[in-house]
């Protein structure tokens, strides 16, 4: 049965903004940056009025300028739209963009629109110098970081206790126990940070829109320096995303009828492919391990099913960069060699990582690369605590976008392939092992405090334990590569501050 050209999706407009004028403070804000990036993509798409008649004007959340609330209604206006649906992502997560993309794409597939805007942006380097020139004309001196407050804006919980707060906390827990799964050493594991990191930083130095051009070597980014200072083991600065930017992206979807009734060349056109979501538990101590996650690989294997192709087909890839163990799992599940790149646009350190709206930065060159060679393309969105996946495939072959709406949820699958989840015990002492680990640092490069995840000897309880500066011998077992500390066993025992403090055995 043919589908009306009404109801296959395509893009035909991309843009984005890199907004750095030489005063931070002069910059645009996200409302300002959201707008620019759509007028950039409506001249991508020829001009014409594609914003004006926007039946859908989606939006990723930003926290940049948090105080303005749900920017849709004022994107909408300010591009002159009026559209049915008009809406911006519950929270700021960094599957949000593919997110969109598979929604606009039902939108058009359910014929429920014909034309939807979808786009966001981050301006924290404007948002940062603004906050401090407001308290240095107080007489007040703070460090500012919209990431750390916006966590802390909830109950102080367990974690918090340990560091574990924000996200560059967190991934390291992934990190180390996934080098453990992968049998390599802690030598092993950050060489192949650092490869998967250095072509990213050359793919961004080529891109125009990415924020930092400068390419690194291995050594470079993984060799602890005075401008490369370490963040939370084994990370370091040019490892982690890099938040502090001014960047905005969006792009057009409209139905392929609608493309050829305004004259789209199909030289412009890519289409659209099915997609698949998949999350793990929001508490990220109640995950049932730390070396992989079943939703990343549904909604990967999945993907790949639903458009029924293999790794081998996919000419580029965008595997989410936040931090390396995201595409480091990724690339294992799809088996993407390590030597060809996984980013288009550059990765979260060298691209960009504006909060959550970085793979609208990667659907712009997505978009761009195949309308200059391949066929096919795979986005893997990843956000919150390794916690929200979506995967879409885009690329110039019309097949791809016949099979809308969809339904893309494959929340259920993923659960029923999550193995055991321990009981998290939070006054726990006594005997245990270690399931995973990592060291907090100060910003002068030396430790705050190790933090274990350790397991009761059963494996069926899992607690959390601290190991603090003063026990040099301890975070230099963490850290040194010596030894690998995941599975060595020791005993939880009472500490200060509420916490459990952690003895080798």
């Amino acid at each position: 049965m043919s589908v009306s050209e009404d109801r296959i999706p395509v893009i035909i407009g991309v843009g984005q903004i890199n907004d750095r004028p030489e005063n931070p403070v002069d910059g645009l804000d996200s409302l300002g940056l959201m707008v620019e990036a759509l007028r950039i993509a409506e001249q991508d798409a020829g001009g014409g009025e594609w914003l004006k008649l926007a039946d859908g004007v989606l939006i990723v959340d930003q926290i940049s300028f948090a105080k303005m609330g749900d920017l849709s209604g004022p994107v909408a206006e300010a591009i002159g739209a009026k559209p049915k649906e008009c809406r911006k992502t519950k929270y700021p997560m960094g599957d949000s963009p593919v997110r969109l993309l598979n929604e606009a794409a039902n939108i058009i597939g359910s014929g429920e629109g014909q034309i939807v805007a979808v786009t966001g942006a981050e301006a924290l380097r404007t948002a940062a110098a603004r906050a401090k020139a407001a308290m240095a004309a107080k007489g007040e001196q703070k460090e500012v970081s919209a990431i750390r407050d916006a966590s802390k804006q909830r109950p102080i919980a367990y974690r918090d206790k340990f560091g574990l707060t924000a996200p560059v906390d967190v991934y390291p827990l992934y990190e180390n126990a996934g080098r453990h799964a992968y049998g390599q050493t802690l030598e092993e594991g950050q060489r192949e940070s650092g490869e998967i990191w250095s072509r990213f930083s050359q793919v961004a130095d080529a891109e125009e829109g990415a924020w930092i051009h400068a390419p690194k070597s291995v050594e470079e980014v993984i060799t602890p320096t005075a401008d490369n200072r370490p963040i939370s083991f084994p990370y370091t600065k040019f490892m982690v995303a890099n938040s502090s930017v001014n960047q905005g992206a969006g792009f057009i979807v409209t139905s392929l009828g609608e493309a050829k009734r305004r004259g789209i060349s199909e030289e412009k056109l890519i289409y659209v492919g099915q997609g698949a979501s998949a999350n793990e538990p929001g508490d990220f101590l109640k995950r049932d391990d730390y070396t992989h996650s079943v939703s990343m690989a549904k909604t990967l294997n999945r993907t790949m099913e639903l458009n029924g192709l293999k790794t081998d087909q996919l000419d580029f890839v965008e595997l989410y960069s936040c931090f390396p163990c995201v595409p480091k799992m990724a690339r294992r599940v799809i088996d993407w060699p390590v030597e060809k790149s996984a980013t288009v646009f550059g990765g979260l350190t060298f691209g960009g990582g504006p909060i959550a709206n970085y793979m609208s930065h990667a659907i712009v060159c997505m978009v761009e690369k195949l309308r200059e060679e391949g066929k096919y393309g795979m986005l893997f969105a990843n956000g919150g605590f390794a916690t929200n996946n979506h995967t879409i495939v885009i690329g110039r072959d019309p097949e791809l976008a016949t099979h809308f709406p969809q339904d893309f949820d494959y929340q259920e699958e993923a659960n029923a392939e999550r193995g055991m989840v321990p009981e998290l015990i939070e006054a726990y002492e006594g005997p245990g092992e270690i399931e995973t680990y990592t060291v907090h640092y100060k910003r002068d490069g030396s430790p705050r405090f190790g933090v274990v995840v350790g397991r009761t000897e059963d494996g069926t309880k899992r607690f959390l334990a601290k190991i603090p500066a003063s026990d040099e011998a301890g975070i230099a077992f963490l850290t040194d590569g010596k030894m690998d500390p995941i599975g060595t066993k020791g005993v939880a025992v009472p500490g200060e501050d509420d916490v459990k403090f952690w003895q080798r055995t």
